[in-house]
């Protein structure tokens, strides 16, 4: 066969196109959408019906089932979603990816979109280059739109012309007539490909132009869908290798659903087979079957030729190209039937059984053995799992969030070591203040790290924005966690010098103590708020008027103290190092305030 790396070099272009026009597609959509994406998923319930319904319409906003699960299976590891949850929103994931396989057939083997591709793209330009998000937006969906379409026609045309090659035809068709063996071998085709081109729209692009070639039969396509269903659910599990136990059982129960769903297909394969055809036939523009038949009927050069999109006067070539077209839609109208069908069946059986899957999961993938470390890890991100960029922004915020509560956590812990007597139980406590600051580090560099990475991918000018103030916030919170790291070693030294406070010293400090613990809970309340409004801004400022007044108020107060000898200068210096930490830890709280403020003004 005369086929030459230049050829196959345009196969792979073609195939980068359409997997490329698909990416910047979805990700224009989530930035159109994202805000409603966002709210979408926060609707997420217990109830099963609700979580395929959701699982479907994301899929369907974002074109991408892979970005739908991989999101799913990162929310179970923050426990946003319990196991149980997630399963019902990964079975509506699988029927909303069928859209996009309508999307194409219709599209792409009924209508030459790629026509129409470099006006869309012209169209996109001055979009592109608006100075508003939402406009830009839709221009990269519109170039992505026609990107695809055109990616599409150049794999139709660049794949290898095997009807002039009847060798090489005849190799492939050893493999089509084993009865079930060729279902199985073809299945397994249909995973690999899926494992390798990570896009199972892809898959199923390059399967139906094999099958609009004739190259295999319509029930052989079929398996290589069913395939494409198996190869799809590995992006899950691999974006599960490094999330939690609860998020490894979501990714698994993904790949258990769909196998389980492969099974009874397998079992039922020709009576089913034969019902999507019988639909086909009867309501739409042909029997599927036919096609094979048809063009083998053909001798290559007529295929040649009415293949070719040239223009033709023979009326019997005239025919025979309108015969081999309505073949072509029928088939890629069948297989698409087929995959919503098979998915529409499989959720209908399997939504009933969520529990089992569930206890199945749960008892395959056990909980291992846990540590003081577990409740250290990022909870909503993890290192090797990145969602669609617009709606990892959410799961960041929700990690900022967990961060911010564990601040707080430290500072009740400084309060407990302010009157601990115990030297054992005070070292314990100091241990544990210190050791949650350097986990405080971690987290701080993890989540930057993080919001660098989502970055790096197509955002809106918002949600820059977004990861910007994300970013200098994360870093304040840090701050804070120094502070209570700062206040510990205050209160050893005091301890270590055998400096003894006051009654009124000590309601003094305890009273710092409760405004700066006021402080982070209202900061904490605002990181946890999908919105805030001014007053929570002007509460912020009381708070942190009230601690600098305060401050102000014990300084002048000690001169007056030490002047008196109400106690040493040694316990002086020790009370203010202790009420200064105070406001300084407010004054990190406020540069928190100030920058989620910061975003709703600008």
């Amino acid at each position: 066969m005369d086929y030459s790396i230049l050829d196959f070099l345009r196969l792979l272009g073609s195939l980068g196109m359409f997997l490329y026009g698909m990416k910047i597609m979805s990700e224009g959509l989530q930035k159109v959408a994202g805000d409603k994406l966002r709210s979408i998923l926060s609707a997420m319930t217990s109830n099963r019906l609700a979580g395929v319904f959701t699982g479907l319409l994301i899929t369907a906003l974002i074109q991408s089932s892979s970005a739908t699960t991989v999101m799913v299976v990162s929310f179970v590891n923050a426990g946003l979603l319990s196991l149980a949850q997630s399963i019902s929103v990964i079975m509506g994931a699988n029927v909303g990816t069928t859209i996009t396989a309508w999307i194409i057939s219709i599209l792409g083997f009924k209508v030459d979109i790629s026509v129409m591709a470099l006006p869309l793209i012209g169209l996109s330009i001055p979009l592109l280059f608006s100075s508003k998000s939402r406009r830009k937006s839709w221009g990269e969906f519109i170039m992505g739109f026609a990107l695809l379409f055109l990616g599409l026609s150049f794999l139709k045309a660049s794949v290898p012309d095997l009807q002039n090659n009847p060798e090489a035809l005849a190799f492939i068709q050893n493999y089509t007539s084993l009865g079930y063996g060729s279902i199985f071998i073809f299945l397994f085709i249909g995973t690999a490909l899926t494992v390798i081109v990570q896009s199972s729209s892809a898959t199923i692009a390059i399967t139906l132009i094999m099958c609009t070639q004739g190259w295999i039969p319509f029930e052989i396509a079929i398996a290589m869908v069913l395939g494409e269903n198996i190869g799809t659910t590995i992006t899950a599990n691999i974006a599960a290798l490094s999330a939690n136990t609860m998020a490894k059982r979501a990714a698994f129960s993904h790949l258990m659903f769909n196998l389980f769903g492969v099974l009874w297909c397998m079992i039922l394969f020709y009576p089913f087979t034969n019902l999507v055809s019988w639909v086909v036939t009867h309501y739409g523009p042909g029997d599927p079957h036919e096609l094979t038949s048809f063009i083998h009927s053909l001798d290559a050069e007529t295929v040649k030729r009415i293949t070719s999109g040239e223009e033709m006067t023979d009326p019997s070539l005239l025919a025979l190209q309108e015969r081999l077209n309505s073949l072509q839609v029928s088939v890629s109208y069948g297989l698409s039937l087929f995959h919503t069908l098979f998915n529409i069946i499989n959720v209908s059986i399997m939504i009933w059984f969520t529990q089992i899957y569930v206890r199945i999961c749960s008892s395959l993938i056990k909980q291992p053995h846990q540590n003081e470390e577990e409740e250290f890890k990022l909870r909503y991100i993890s290192a090797g799992m990145l969602s669609t960029s617009e709606l990892s922004l959410m799961q960041a915020r929700k990690e900022m969030a967990l961060y911010g509560t564990r601040i707080y956590r430290m500072l009740g812990m400084v309060k407990d070591l302010y009157q601990e007597k115990d030297e054992e139980k005070f070292l314990s406590i100091l241990n544990r203040i210190e050791k949650y600051e350097k986990i405080s580090d971690r987290m701080e560099v993890e989540i930057a790290n993080y919001l660098t990475r989502v970055l790096e991918g197509r955002l809106s000018n918002e949600g820059k924005q977004d990861i910007r103030i994300m970013l200098r916030a994360v870093s304040e919170i840090e701050s804070i966690a120094d502070s209570c790291k700062n206040l510990g070693r205050a209160i050893k030294r005091r301890n270590d010098d055998k400096s003894v406070f006051t009654e009124q010293q000590d309601r003094n400090v305890q009273h710092m103590f409760e405004l700066a613990d006021k402080a982070i809970k209202h900061m904490n309340s605002l990181l946890d708020k999908p919105e805030a409004r001014d007053e929570d801004l002007t509460q912020a400022y009381d708070i942190e008027l009230e601690i600098n007044s305060y401050r102000d108020l014990l300084k002048d107060k000690n001169f007056d103290d030490i002047r008196e000898k109400a106690y040493s200068y040694s316990d002086a210096v020790h009370y203010m190092d202790i009420v200064s930490e105070c406001e300084k830890l407010g004054d990190y709280v406020i540069n928190v305030v100030q920058a989620l403020f910061e975003g709703k003004g600008e």
